[in-house]
C-alpha cells in the first residue's frame, strides 16, 4: 500500500491498512519519534511502544472507519481532526473523536507525528 500524498489522504490510509491487517503500512504512517496515545491517559512513543500500541489496535477484529472532519495544512505541516470507529456487524466496538498532527517527508508522503486517538472527546483532560 503506497503512503499518501496529500495530508487529507492520511485518515483514508490509515483505514484500509488497518481493514486488510497490514502492519507494515500501519506502521509506516507513522513517524516513531513522534507520539500516539491509544487509549486516554497512555502516551506512548519510540518503535517498540508504537508496534505495541499498533498491535493491540489491530487486534480489536472489525472495520475501521475514519471520517475526516477537517485537515488543515501549511507547508510540510498538516493537523486532522478525525471521528473513527470500529465495528463489527451492527456492534461498535469502539469509536472517538481524534487528533492527528502529520508532517510530509522528503519523498512527498505524509506521516502522523502525533496521534491523540481520543483528543477531541468532550470533557477529556490530560
Amino acid at each position: 500500500m503506497n503512503l499518501p500524498k496529500r495530508a487529507e489522504d492520511a485518515h483514508a490510509t490509515l483505514a484500509a491498512a488497518f481493514n486488510t491487517g497490514d502492519i507494515a503500512t500501519v506502521m509506516s504512517m507513522y513517524d516513531s519519534a513522534g507520539i500516539i496515545v491509544p487509549e486516554p491517559g497512555m502516551t506512548v512513543s519510540g518503535t517498540e511502544k508504537f508496534q505495541e500500541a499498533v498491535k493491540a489496535i489491530l487486534s480489536i477484529k472489525g472495520k475501521m472507519e475514519i471520517k475526516t472532519v477537517y485537515c488543515l495544512q501549511t507547508g510540510d505541516i498538516a493537523v486532522g481532526r478525525s471521528e473513527w470507529n470500529i465495528t463489527d456487524g451492527a456492534d461498535v466496538k469502539i469509536s472517538a473523536k481524534g487528533i492527528e498532527v502529520m508532517r510530509q517527508q522528503p519523498d512527498g508522503t505524509w506521516k502522523i507525528v502525533i496521534d491523540h486517538a481520543f483528543g477531541a472527546e468532550t470533557g477529556l483532560t490530560v
